[in-house]
């Protein structure tokens, strides 16, 4: 197949495609924008959906080339440096847009995208596999000449209006019922495509994603050799999941098992899972950046369902950390700058929203407050920050209780989780 053909044809099976809309803001730049995010997140389908929904573009205005298709593959690269050319020659024009997908399989592809983007006539944007190419060295490769879009699983919001479900101010208990049944199912499962829209067995799934990111994007990416280590601390990072997560703990852990190891390597192997999005760290609040950095840190997964299911969880013991991890990760989907407390008295709140040099809002996650003792700790670590971070913006976030507690002279207010997830 020429790359004439294949440039008509890719815009066939576009066009015939079923996308669902997903609630991203692309940048508006004239920089390359690079699409990234976890392994399977959808960064693909995200350009599918704003080629389709989002710009409702015409085939003249926009050229896609995902560079593992056979046909781009064998085309000799004379041809691919050729086609805004044969674009022209099809359509009359130069084209408005330009989709690299998988831009790492061409060899020295920076120079090529380089190329168009001084050309200064096309938005560009690119993706790039994990197992060759990490986000973080995409927009190194790319430096001052790039921005970046963040790619996730499916948001609950997302899996909602996927449902055909009307977001609105009031529910009736009916249509209150089904959304907490899909939130219920979005903990077990997650919001990863492949089993979103395309019903992938869930175990499966994980299965074969644990592997893809252990041997794919950790060991053969960066020639790990010790395979057991990274395992270990891939299945001590799910273990940890929403709680503190220590190098040093792990170092003892490893060293009384008689296993030699450097902190520097575990610190280093840590890293890769944060390299890959697999997981995030949350550092402790301080006002001196450098405190803040030097804390244990807390950990946390980039899908609920990726815990769920690849630690067996007796899912009823453990919904309050799964809900903590999903709000963890619709604050970082929304850029916030998140931190946890924690005093020496152990009063703790799960994150601490921070704009500028204010701390603007303290959120604790429970399942729910109806425990005594439970009320009492939830309540007294929000007080207490708010007096040391002098915040009065304070919020639990809970199953399905909705109530205002006022306790020396403050308001916390108490909101379900499903109806935080869609304000």
């Amino acid at each position: 197949m020429d790359i004439k053909t294949y440039l008509v044809d890719k815009k066939e099976d576009i066009k015939n495609l079923d996308i669902k809309p997903r609630l991203l803001d692309f940048p508006a730049t004239n920089l390359i924008v690079s699409i990234i995010g976890p392994r399977r997140a959808g960064k693909t389908y995200s350009l599918y959906d704003f080629i389709i929904n989002k710009k409702s573009l015409k085939e003249s205005e926009y050229i896609f080339i995902n560079f593992e298709d056979e046909a781009i593959q064998s085309a000799d690269r004379s041809n691919l440096l050729k086609i805004v050319s044969f674009h022209e020659e099809l359509y009359g024009k130069e084209p408005d847009y330009i989709f690299l997908d998988e831009v790492q399989a061409m060899d020295k592809w920076e120079r090529f995208v380089y190329t168009l983007f001084e050309r200064k006539k096309y938005r560009i944007f690119i993706t790039g596999s994990s197992s060759k190419l990490l986000s973080k060295e995409i927009v190194t490769e790319l430096r001052g000449r790039s921005t970046s879009l963040v790619v996730f699983p499916f948001s609950f919001k997302e899996i909602v209006l996927i449902k055909k479900v009307e977001i609105k101010k009031f529910y009736s208990t009916k249509e209150e019922n089904r959304i907490k049944n899909l939130l219920l199912n979005y903990l077990k499962i997650g919001g990863f495509p492949d089993i979103v829209l395309c019903e992938a067995e869930s175990k499966r799934f994980f299965r074969d994603y644990m592997d893809l990111i252990v041997f794919k994007d950790l060991v053969e990416r960066f020639h790990i050799r010790n395979i057991f280590l990274m395992k270990f601390i891939v299945n001590n990072a799910l273990n940890t999941f929403a709680k503190e997560f220590s190098i040093h703990k792990l170092y003892l852990t490893l060293k009384s098992q008689n296993i030699k190891v450097s902190k520097k390597t575990l610190y280093s192997y840590v890293s890769l899972l944060e390299d890959t999005m697999f997981s995030f760290s949350l550092n402790k609040f301080s006002f001196s950046l450098r405190e803040s950095m030097l804390t244990t840190s807390k950990i946390y997964i980039n899908d609920p369902g990726l815990v769920n299911i690849s630690l067996r969880l007796n899912f009823g013991e453990n919904t309050g950390r799964l809900m903590e991890n999903l709000v963890f990760l619709e604050l970082f989907r929304e850029g916030k700058e998140i931190y946890y407390w924690k005093d020496y008295q152990q009063n703790e709140v799960d994150f601490v929203l921070k704009e500028g040099l204010k701390v603007k809002q303290l959120i604790q996650v429970c399942y729910s407050l109806e425990d005594e003792e439970t009320r009492k700790r939830e309540i007294k670590g929000l007080l207490k920050a708010s007096k040391e971070l002098k915040c009065n913006n304070l919020l639990i976030i809970s199953w399905d209780e909705e109530e205002e507690i006022k306790q020396d002279n403050k308001l916390i207010k108490v909101v379900p989780l499903w109806k935080w997830l869609l304000s």
